[in-house]
């Protein structure tokens, strides 16, 4: 819940129309092209100071960002007043398509912690756009990937960004699947990228000895999970959380969409001039789309 007025809007690119007195001329100029984040961090506790703002203690949604008249992430604004460490350059692509940065960075925080190893079989629980950029990375990575997912048009494009195999559960046993791809030794990572407790004990059963499961999306509701200690014991399981990302990710998923290492095309679904922003949301909402993007 936030308290409203309230500027939402955290996926953000934007061109900087002008720089500060104190702001280095040598590295910021008018014009240039930018993405904005790592903003919700308060810079200081413990894990800020060791690099990991995405972990950091005051993590605030509704901070009340400097030169802002209400609380917010503030992307939803046609001018915004940014500090140089939140801005990221970007070029070669369209502001819709650097916009994206925001969640590429948090998928590559997620399989960086992962620590994907070539030959590694991945299984993406979920092929929305959280779980096709798992999909992509995990594929760059070297990994054998299956996609797992009940919509069909979502799992056609799993295949075209490289899936190996694509699993409806509706139709097809995961489990069985995994299994069968692997000689029945289970995948050495799985990505949970829904927010279904339930199938939090299911991703766990599809691991191999020493496997990882990586949670990557909120749970709601945050109901508990049941599952087997003895058996995280005895197969030396690891079961990790990613949330969110920092200033490093910022700065790779900036540079790949700049230079066509990730393809983030498909997830523009739609672009909305700001005067019909409600249409934008009630657009948004149906949940048919990946990205729908507002441009000032």
């Amino acid at each position: 819940k936030v308290e409203f007025p309230f500027i939402g809007g955290h996926e953000i690119s934007a061109t900087v129309v002008d720089v500060g007195k104190k702001v280095d001329k040598n590295i910021w100029k008018v014009g240039d092209k930018v993405v904005f984040g790592t903003n919700l961090a308060c810079g200081n506790c413990y894990h800020c100071k060791m690099g990991n703002e995405q972990s950091c203690i005051n993590f605030n949604h509704s901070k009340h960002l400097d030169g802002m008249p209400y609380r917010g992430m503030g992307g939803l604004s046609e001018y915004m007043l940014a500090n140089p460490k939140h801005l990221f350059k970007y070029n070669n692509v369209t502001p819709e398509e650097a916009a994206i940065a925001e969640p590429l960075s948090c998928v590559i925080h997620s399989t960086e912690t992962a620590g994907i190893q070539y030959g590694d079989v991945v299984v993406v629980i979920g092929c929305g756009i959280m779980g096709q950029f798992h999909i992509q990375l995990a594929v760059k990575s070297g990994a054998v990937v299956i996609a797992s997912d009940l919509n069909e048009k979502r799992l056609e494009l799993a295949k075209k960004f490289g899936a190996h195999y694509t699993v409806n559960p509706k139709k097809d046993n995961l489990k069985n699947v995994v299994m069968n791809v692997t000689d029945s030794i289970g995948a050495q990572i799985v990505f949970d990228t829904t927010p279904i407790s339930s199938i939090v004990k299911e991703g766990i059963d599809l691991l191999a000895n020493t496997g990882k499961i990586v949670l990557y999306s909120s749970f709601y509701p945050d109901t508990p999970v049941e599952f087997s200690p003895d058996s995280v014991h005895k197969k030396s399981l690891q079961i990790l959380g990613s949330a969110n990302s920092n200033s490093k990710d910022f700065m790779k998923a900036s540079k790949m969409i700049s230079e066509g290492v990730i393809n983030v095309k498909p997830f523009i679904s739609e672009v909305y001039p700001f005067n019909q922003v409600t249409d934008a949301f009630e657009s948004a909402i149906k949940g048919d789309k990946y990205r729908v993007v507002v441009r000032f």
